[in-house]
């Protein structure tokens, strides 16, 4: 498939999940248009394509939609190799090589980053949101993120749960600063600039230093964690210096409508459902499919039209009736049979 600006990237800016997919697309000079959204539900635009999934940020390349930071991040991998093209002012666009590890031991290194940080240090991260930020003041921000979450968000149960979770992500500080950057290097890998495994380790550290003081106050301090500090901000700084260069066009709901009507599926590396898969499901069932951690009260329900051990890939028409096709991992999301399922 020949790079061109199909990729539309569905976010807002302050998501710290939809960052690592705009730091991707710098790092390795993709250009892409993005549509934003509202950072509470409503959100017209996905429920006009008929994606009752809320989380962002979510990533559409032609009739292909695919949801969650994990699976995008793959599959940017995969469908847009090294390359350099032409576009349609006539420039030359040169796509940097792939960012994942390349052999067993930093393919576990970059595995793991991504485990921990996502499915155990991020939830203890979002309870060190400051409890004076305008946006906990918020009554409407404050019911959307209990229903997202399933727990408690007003300033009270913010404020009662911030020491245990200072003490955990102190600790996670304290993991890569003693084992990762302790001989000094400036990247995870000891290479030149950022890899995926940067990507993947950085994330939620970045996010919570940008919320000042107020983030961590005085317990995780740059004196008790300089190379973890200074990691921090030499990614930072390559970002933004990285983001002038990478193009990016903004999109709206009828230019996303008229690209899906227009387009294809690009994506065949999931062509049909293993026969062998624990759960029994077979093609074209309808089925739902969900996440489980957060955001599991919207179900989108289609006909499977793929399924491994890694990726789940159903099919569904938007509101103007154009088929499109959800693509999500197997890991932190559910699928069930619609007969079997409790409606």
């Amino acid at each position: 498939m020949a790079p061109s600006n199909d990729i539309v990237l569905f976010h807002y800016p302050s998501s710290p999940y939809a960052r690592r997919i705009v730091w991707y697309l710098a790092i390795r000079n993709i250009p892409y248009t993005q549509c934003l959204q509202p950072m509470t539900l409503p959100r017209p635009d996905t429920a006009a394509l008929n994606i009752n999934y809320r989380r962002i940020p979510l990533l559409s390349i032609g009739r292909d939609i695919y949801v969650d930071s994990r699976l995008i991040l793959q599959k940017l991998e995969t469908l847009y190799p090294s390359t350099s093209f032409t576009n349609s002012s006539g420039k030359t666009i040169t796509i940097g090589p792939p960012l994942s590890a390349s052999t067993p031991e930093t393919k576990a290194i970059q595995a793991l980053l991504s485990h921990f940080f996502i499915d155990s240090v991020f939830a203890k991260a979002s309870a060190l949101i400051p409890p004076d930020l305008p946006v906990m003041k918020d009554a409407k921000f404050v019911a959307d993120r209990q229903e997202f979450s399933g727990r408690a968000w007003s300033q009270e149960s913010v404020r009662k749960n911030r020491p245990a979770a200072l003490v955990h992500i102190r600790e996670a500080f304290r993991l890569v600063e003693e084992t990762i950057l302790s001989d000094g290097r400036k990247w995870v890998l000891g290479e030149e600039g950022p890899s995926m495994c940067d990507v993947e380790g950085v994330w939620v550290f970045h996010w919570l230093v940008g919320f000042g003081k107020g983030g961590m106050e005085s317990v995780i301090t740059k004196e008790q964690f300089p190379k973890t500090w200074a990691w921090v901000g030499r990614f930072d700084e390559e970002i933004k210096r990285l983001k002038k260069v990478v193009k990016v066009g903004k999109v709206v709901l009828a230019e996303v409508e008229e690209g899906i009507a227009k387009g294809g599926f690009v994506d065949e590396d999931v062509k049909e459902v293993d026969k062998k898969d624990p759960l029994g499901l077979k093609v074209g069932e309808e089925v739902e499919m969900w996440p489980v951690d957060s955001g599991f009260k919207q179900k989108d329900r289609g006909r499977l039209v793929g399924l491994t051990g890694k990726e789940a890939v159903i099919e569904k028409k938007t509101g103007k009736g154009e088929a499109i096709r959800i693509h999500a991992p197997r890991w932190g999301f559910r699928l069930q049979k619609v007969n079997d399922a409790k409606l």
